[in-house]
């Protein structure tokens, strides 16, 4: 039976989920019962990660059903964690990668969770084959599992050929490219096909559907076999197994069609067939038997041609048609790549069931951040509105020059303002906070710039390790790393720029009334000699438009009542769009989160709006009244310089109390703003920190690798040096002194010192060559020699070798040697060596021969191979 291939699996290196992943889990919910079971589930997806690809697996379904469940938790909490911003580095091997002496293979480490997914299906795919080719395929059972596992395996690659680009976004490695990919499920799927025809030559189905099966898997492993033929990273024993199977397969469909053409009494047409089939398993028997066994299906053919022949040469005498000329068998395919759809598994239980994908997380925040703006847009109306009150109160000195008829004493409203400054610190408490402004201000600044530099360093070290490995250095850049976080840092910037100014406008409005709000923090027999008198007007404090003026602020202060109430129903208004989110994302896909949000936000605050739109109104309309009635004051009252003075500081004292409240309020706020701001910038820090120190760890980890490769590599290039240039020194003993050889190049040759005079070279015809006398036998060799080899009967040159020489290895010298020295048209130079007979002499003239002969009593000079 034929070999069946199966795909190694890929090695990762050790990964700790739990401490970015617990870290993140913290950071977004709160303490509770959902944050302590999402604790737990990054317990268990750890030990999950170790049980699949921390220890070697059997070939069994056991192991690949825990491969299978730690697939399943990867896409099910792709969506619900932001795995981009975690920095979780990946690391992996080339599964065809067997290292070299010095350790060390091709591997590529990344912070993506599509590459761990991607070699996680790979290794599903190799152990699917692995359990395939561990069957037994002379039951049924076994042949169904294989061709169950096979197809598996199939879509498994196929599946990694149609994602992995889009998962990487960079050149992946070798064993899972495209078209390494792409070549495994074709050979997957050609062994599933096999299967079934072994299927269905056990359950003796017919011969054509048998003949359409094998064609169709000889299509398909020819199919493979193109595919396979540049795939230099692939075991060298897959081709040959490759053209085997094709062999077999085209042999094995001819059989069951020569046996069909049997029965249709073509039987010149079954001998072609047999005859055909033979050859097919000739070839596979001369080129690939140390692959395949192919004896039971050659028997089977033998004996089928044989009867054949037989039965055609003795009855039928149909004749025998060329193979080319046979009408071309049918193709039937039983095999399909099982489709990767998740869950893959049957008893997966997503871990972190309870957490939501992080679609709904953004559009939640999204949707928090649409609320915020609502409520805030309706708060900052009202309080506007009540800021303009009190300003136009204010410029109407009112309610104070209701209450100043007697022209000396301080009004009750200026008395109850200076209370309440006092009441919440006076000048001391806004001076303080207005000095540790710019200390939060700096302490976020230091922060923010701490983390960028991080990055910077990072990516300055990434770009000229980069710049001096070129493409070696295959990590994605860090500059391309960090947009999102650089992003989020300019963001934070301009928010501190924006805090800056609006620091400033506060501290101007602060400096423009700090003196009026001085004198409200004064006690009462100050702030009564602080304030001009002016004389009486008890005139009027009977009058019917006192009477009004008091009854319309009166109704203006209900009206700022009623904001305030309203402003705390606004604040209290909570809604959750989880469910909603969850269930558009089941039906359509998608969040459309702005009509989602929108549509809620109409319902919830749609009331709530009506109110403060008619709050405004009406307090425009007494505004407005009030106006009307201030004028008629005004005018009642007796205008002189003293009361002008009295009324406009007394407007100033009402304007410098609201000016206090604003200002306290906004310089709270902006303290509160840093604060907050202080733990955000901690979080981004943190955040910082950790790429940082994954990129370090990934880049000591490359830089490892490079430096082992760079150690592999040869100092220069490699080539083959001609072995009668090689200048080996002679051996110590044991064998004659060779005799010199020069290497010749295009260049002048220098100067050497001249050998002794040799006798010149004898003048043979060739026909005296032909008629010479045989050489006498020369003395036997040594044990550790090679035999000796009768001259040759034509004069040649000396061999050239096809790979450099070596110590022991030596030319034969030769008295004429037209390559090494025609061709540079050098004179030929005897040589003589120091205690060795003269060599090669004259032959006598009794016995001519052109050739040299050995010295006596020494060995013969031949190559030491």
């Amino acid at each position: 039976m034929a070999t069946f291939i199966s795909v190694p699996l890929k090695k990762s290196s050790e990964v700790d989920l739990v401490k970015p992943l617990s870290k993140f889990v913290t950071s977004t919910y709160p303490p509770g019962e959902e944050q302590t079971e999402s604790l737990r589930a990054v317990e268990e997806l750890n030990k999950l990660r170790k049980s699949a690809l921390g220890r070697p697996l059997d070939k069994h379904e056991s192991s690949l059903e825990i491969l299978l469940r730690y697939y399943d938790q990867l896409c099910a909490i792709e969506p619900k964690l932001p795995f981009t911003e975690l920095c979780l580095t990946f690391t992996w091997k080339d599964a065809f990668d067997k290292g070299s002496l010095f350790g060390g293979s091709v591997k590529l480490a990344l912070a993506s969770l599509g590459y761990e997914k991607t070699c996680v299906l790979f290794n599903v795919g190799a152990l699917a084959s692995q359990i395939a080719s561990e069957q037994n395929l002379d039951n049924d059972e076994g042949l169904k599992t294989a061709a169950k596992f096979y197809q598996l395996a199939s879509g498994a690659f196929a599946h990694i050929k149609d994602t992995v680009l889009s998962a990487l976004n960079r050149e992946p490695t070798m064993d899972i490219s495209p078209e390494t990919v792409g070549t495994l499920s074709q050979i997957m799927l050609s062994q599933a096909q096999e299967v079934f025809v072994l299927k269905a030559t056990a359950d003796k189905m017919k011969d054509a559907i048998v003949a359409k099966l094998a064609n169709q898997a000889a299509d398909y492993y020819s199919d493979a076999f193109k595919q396979c033929q540049y795939k230099e990273n692939l075991p060298k024993e897959v081709l040959p197994v490759l053209a085997a199977k094709h062999c077999m397969m085209q042999a094995t469909a001819e059989l069951h069609q020569s046996a069909l053409a049997h029965q249709k009494k073509k039987f010149g047409e079954e001998i072609a067939r047999l005859q055909h089939a033979t050859e097919l398993v000739k070839t596979a028997t001369s080129r690939y038997d140390e692959y395949v066994n192919v004896k039971d299906l050659s028997d089977k053919i033998s004996r089928a041609l044989t009867a054949a022949k037989k039965d055609n040469d003795f009855i039928y005498h149909d004749r025998v048609p060329e193979v080319k000329d046979l009408e071309h068998i049918g193709k039937a395919s039983l095999v399909k790549a099982t489709a990767i759809q998740t869950p893959l598994s049957q008893k997966f239980t997503d871990l972190f069931e309870k957490m939501v994908p992080m679609a709904v997380q953004q559009s939640m925040s999204a949707a928090n951040s649409r609320k915020a703006d609502t409520v805030n847009r309706l708060i900052g109306s009202m309080r506007e509105a009540t800021n303009l009150c009190n300003g136009v109160l204010a410029s109407l000195n009112l309610p104070a020059a209701l209450e100043d008829l007697s022209g000396d004493a301080v009004p009750q409203s200026i008395l109850e303002k200076s209370r309440a400054v006092v009441q919440q610190g006076g000048l001391q408490s806004i001076e303080q906070l207005i000095k540790d402004l710019p200390e939060l201000l700096q302490r976020n600044r230091e922060i923010l710039d701490e983390s960028l530099k991080m990055l910077d360093d990072e990516e300055t070290t990434d770009n000229e390790l980069r710049g001096k490995f070129n493409q070696r250095w295959n990590r994605t850049p860090s500059g391309d790393l960090y947009k999102p976080l650089r992003a989020e840092g300019n963001n934070f910037r301009n928010i501190l720029d924006k805090a800056v100014q609006a620091d400033q406008v506060v501290k101007e409005r602060y400096t423009a009334h700090c003196e009026m709000i001085a004198l409200l923090c004064k006690p009462e027999n100050e702030l009564s000699a602080a304030i001009p008198s002016a004389n009486p007007t008890k005139t009027l404090q009977g009058s019917e438009v006192v009477n009004v003026l008091r009854a319309q602020l009166a109704q203006l202060d209900e009206v700022k009542r009623e904001r305030e109430v309203l402003e705390g129903e606004v604040k209290s208004v909570t809604f959750d769009m989880t469910a909603k989110f969850l269930t558009a994302l089941a039906q359509d896909g998608a969040i459309n989160e702005e009509a989602l949000t929108t549509s809620e936000l109409d319902t919830r605050y749609g009331s709530h709006t009506q109110r403060v739109q008619q709050n405004l109104r009406r307090q425009e309309e007494l505004l407005s009244q009030i106006q009307v009635s201030h004028q008629e004051f005004s005018a009642l009252k007796q205008s002189n310089s003293e009361a002008n003075n009295r009324e406009e500081v007394l407007k100033k004292l009402a304007s410098a109390h609201d000016s206090y409240i604003e200002i306290s309020c906004n310089i709270k706020e902006g303290t509160k703003f840093y604060n907050d701001l202080t733990e955000i910038l901690l979080k981004f820090q943190n955040k910082c920190s950790d790429i940082v120190f994954a990129r370090k760890t990934e880049r000591d980890e490359l830089l490892k690798e490079l430096q082992q490769s760079i150690a592999r590599e040869p100092s220069a290039p490699s080539f083959n040096i001609p072995s009668y240039q090689s200048n080996t020194p002679a051996p110590a003993s044991g064998g004659p002194t060779p005799g010199p050889r020069s290497v010749f190049t295009q260049q002048q040759p220098q100067a050497k010192p001249q050998p002794p005079a040799r006798p010149p070279l004898p003048n043979i015809t060739p026909q005296a060559a032909s008629t010479s006398a045989p050489v006498s036998t020369p003395v036997a060799p040594s044990s550790t020699n090679l035999p000796p080899v009768a001259p040759p009967s034509q004069a040649q040159g000396p061999p050239y070798s096809t790979y450099q020489g070596y110590p022991g290895y030596y030319q034969m010298p030769m008295a004429y040697n037209p390559y090494a020295y025609a061709q540079f048209n050098m004179p030929y130079m005897p040589y003589q060596a120091q205690g060795q007979a003269g060599y090669p002499g004259a032959p006598p003239a009794q016995q001519p021969y052109p050739y040299p002969q050995q010295p006596p009593q020494q060995q013969p000079y031949y190559p030491q191979q």
